[in-house]
């Protein structure tokens, strides 16, 4: 093979070879980074597989708030629907809105024992904000609990 040929060859080689490794490294950080947003229904229902990282929204249960730790840094509370309930742990610094009864975003995966492992939390902002996708994902919940008790006759499940 003629030498000016082998090189072109091989420099069109390294460019495809490093084109592939850029390609490969976006996609995994772009993985990484894509969180999808679940509710606690939905993670009950099983649909959360392995320890991907997902966000999920609801209301702090009242009552569930446990603070540990010699600062409180060690949160646990739950995360509700009004339908399903979904414990949460983090470990930080609560945003200052936060507080039991009030809605929660959280970002995050699940452990092996069904515990949501909360690594960043995000509350409201006034009285009256909501996500959109927390309130349509607690307005299904709503329906969904309401079909249940026309199905078996207006007897709570």
């Amino acid at each position: 093979m003629n030498p000016i040929r082998k090189q072109k060859l091989l420099i069109v080689g390294v460019i495809l070879g490093g084109a592939a490794v850029a390609t490969a490294l976006l996609l995994l950080a772009f993985n990484k980074g894509l969180n999808a947003f679940f509710t606690p229904t939905e993670i009950a229902e099983g649909k959360v597989t392995g320890t991907q990282n997902i966000r999920i929204g609801g209301m702090v249960k009242k009552g569930s708030l446990l603070k540990e730790g010699l600062q409180g840094t060690r949160i646990e509370f739950i995360a509700t629907d009004f339908n399903e309930d979904v414990p949460v742990v983090y470990t930080g610094v609560l945003p200052d809105l936060f507080r039991e009864g009030q809605g929660v975003m959280a970002d995050g995966h699940m452990d092996a024992k069904g515990v949501f492992q909360a690594d960043s939390i995000l509350a409201k902002h006034d009285e009256n904000y909501m996500s959109s996708e927390v309130k349509a994902a607690m307005e299904a919940a709503k329906n969904k609990q309401a079909a249940k008790t026309v199905a078996n006759g207006g007897a709570q499940p």
